[in-house]
C-alpha cells in the first residue's frame, strides 16, 4: 500500500492530548485502508510485501542463497501467509543482537470446506464452512459476506498459487425471525453445522456456480482449480466514527491493528547498533503450531541464516539471542462500558490511553518484571503513554504468540497491544488515537540502543 498524505514523519510528532487531531484521523484511515486490502492472511502478507518493496527492501526466497550486507534491508516469506523483515545495522559491535516486534495476520472467521456447496430447501444453496479460531458467532449474522484467500490452479505442467478476493457481496447468514423462535432473546447459541451456513442463492445459481466465480477471480477456467484456502469476509465497511472521531470500527482489528502499527514503526525507525526485525505470523488464532506460525522454525531459521550470511557462528547466534528482546504485539481488552465488573480493579485499560502492557501469572503472556521495566523505560524516555492489563483473578484469560515464539528462539519478551472492544467479533472497535500512540511506542523500542546484561540490567543507549 502506498504511503498516504501523512507520511512516516507523523511518528516524530509530539504525543497529542485533548481532541483527536486531523493527523490522528488520517493515520487511522490509513490503517483501515490496510485492513480493507487484507481480507485474508494471504492478502495481509501481500499488503506488507508491497510496503516493504516500496521502501527498497530485498526479497530473500527461502530456497535461494542469501547475500546479506551490513546496512541492508531484507525480507522473507513462508507459505505466502507469514513474513519476516529485517534491517541490518551498519555500525554493529561483534556481539550484535536483535530487537523484534511480532504480530499476526490471521483473524477468526469461517473457512470454506473442500466440497463447499450445500443444497437447501426450495432450491436454495448454502456454503459449507467450519470455524477458524474462536469467533463470536452471532456477530456474523445478517452482514454482507464475501470470500477471499488463495487457490491453487493448474497452468500447463505447473501448479500455481493465486490470490483471490471476490469483490462483491455473495453471501449472508440470515437470522431466524423472532416470530419463529420467541425464546431467541433469552439466550441464543448458534449451531455451527446448521445455523451458520451462508446463503448464496435462492434458486438462480447451480452447484457449479461458485467454482465459476472463484475461477473467474483467479483468471482461469473452473477445471484448472485444484484446491482452495478460502475464508468468509465481513464486507461491512471500516470507519472512523463518533462525534469527536474517537473510535475506529472494522473487521480484523485483532490483530491487523498491531501488524500495521508495528510495520509503520519498523519502517520509520533508525538503529544502526542492532538488527531490527518485523514479524507477522499466520495461524495465531488456531494455536500457532504450523509450519508458518510463531511456534514454527520460521523465526530461528531466518535469524540463523542471517547470522551465517554475515559470517557469524552458531555461538554468535546464541549470544545474540541472550542480548535480544521481543515485543509480542496483539490487542488487549478495553474496559467495556456496560460490563466494568468483568475487569480487574487496578489493571484495566481504556481506548485512546496508549499501548497496553499485558501480564499474567500463568505465563500465558510473556511479560515479566524485567521485560515490563525495559519497555516501560523506553516509553517513558520517549514520552509515550502506556497502560497495564491483567485479567480478573477469578477469570481465565487469553494467550498470544510471544511465549510460543520463545520456545523456538528464546529471549526476553513483553506482550503489548492496543485496547479494543468486542475482540473476536466480526466487527471490532478501538480508539483512533491509539493508532498513533502504538506506532510511537514501537518506534521508540526499535530505536532504543538496548544493551541487555542477562536478567540483571539493561542500558538504554
Amino acid at each position: 500500500m502506498a504511503e498516504q498524505e501523512i507520511g512516516l514523519n507523523a511518528l516524530d510528532a509530539e504525543v497529542p492530548s485533548g481532541l483527536i487531531t486531523q493527523e490522528e484521523i488520517a493515520l487511522a484511515h490509513e490503517l483501515l485502508a490496510f485492513i480493507e486490502q487484507s481480507p485474508s492472511m494471504f492478502h495481509t502478507t501481500a499488503s506488507i510485501r508491497a510496503q516493504l518493496d516500496a521502501h527498497g527492501f530485498t526479497y530473500l526466497p527461502e530456497r535461494a542463497p542469501w547475500d546479506i550486507q551490513a546496512g541492508g534491508n531484507y525480507y522473507t516469506v513462508r507459505n505466502n501467509s507469514s513474513v519476516i523483515a529485517f534491517k541490518v545495522g551498519s555500525d554493529m559491535a561483534d556481539d550484535l543482537h536483535f530487537q523484534i516486534a511480532a504480530s499476526h495476520g490471521d483473524s477468526p472467521t469461517f473457512k470454506l470446506k473442500a466440497r463447499p456447496v450445500l443444497e437447501g430447501p426450495e432450491g436454495t444453496l448454502r456454503l459449507n464452512v467450519e470455524a477458524y479460531g474462536g469467533m463470536i458467532d452471532y456477530t456474523w449474522f445478517d452482514r454482507p459476506l464475501s470470500l477471499a484467500g488463495r487457490v491453487l490452479v493448474r497452468v500447463g505442467d505447473r501448479v500455481e498459487s493465486r490470490l483471490v478476493a471476490l469483490d462483491e457481496d455473495v453471501a449472508i447468514i440470515p437470522s431466524l425471525a423472532i416470530h419463529l423462535d420467541r425464546a431467541m432473546n433469552d439466550g441464543f447459541a448458534p449451531n455451527r453445522a446448521t445455523d451458520l451456513c451462508p446463503l448464496i442463492s435462492a434458486g438462480v445459481l447451480s452447484q457449479d456456480s461458485l467454482d465459476g466465480l472463484v475461477a473467474q477471480a483467479a483468471g482461469v477456467e473452473p477445471s484448472q482449480v485444484l484446491a482452495r484456502d478460502l475464508f468468509l469476509v465481513n464486507r461491512t465497511p471500516a470507519r472512523v466514527w463518533g462525534a469527536a472521531h474517537e473510535f475506529i470500527s472494522s473487521p480484523k482489528l485483532d490483530d491487523l491493528m498491531c501488524a500495521f502499527t508495528s510495520l509503520k514503526a519498523f519502517l520509520a525507525a533508525q538503529n544502526d547498533a542492532c538488527v531490527t526485525v518485523y514479524c507477522c505470523f499466520d495461524n495465531e488464532e488456531v494455536g500457532s503450531n504450523t509450519k508458518q506460525g510463531a511456534m514454527s522454525t520460521f523465526l530461528p531459521d531466518t535469524l540463523t541464516r542471517l547470522m551465517a550470511a554475515l559470517g557469524r557462528t552458531p555461538e554468535d547466534y546464541r549470544r545474540a539471542l541472550a542480548a535480544s528482546m521481543l515485543v509480542s504485539c496483539d490487542n488487549a481488552h478495553a474496559v467495556h462500558p456496560n460490563h466494568p465488573e468483568k475487569y480487574d480493579a487496578g489493571n484495566r485499560c481504556r481506548m485512546n490511553g496508549g499501548i497496553v502492557i499485558k501480564e499474567a501469572a500463568n505465563q500465558h503472556y510473556c511479560t515479566d518484571a524485567f521485560s515490563r521495566a525495559v519497555f516501560a523505560a523506553v516509553c517513558d524516555r520517549a514520552g509515550v503513554p502506556y497502560q497495564t492489563f491483567a485479567n480478573r483473578s477469578d477469570m481465565a484469560g487469553g494467550s498470544t504468540l510471544g511465549n510460543l515464539s520463545n520456545t523456538q528462539a528464546s529471549m526476553h519478551a513483553v506482550d503489548v497491544g492496543c485496547a479494543q472492544l468486542a475482540m473476536h467479533s466480526s466487527y471490532e472497535t478501538a480508539g483512533t488515537r491509539d493508532v498513533h500512540l502504538a506506532m510511537c511506542a514501537l518506534k521508540a523500542f526499535y530505536e532504543a540502543k538496548l544493551a541487555i546484561d542477562g536478567a540483571d540490567a539493561v542500558t538504554l543507549g
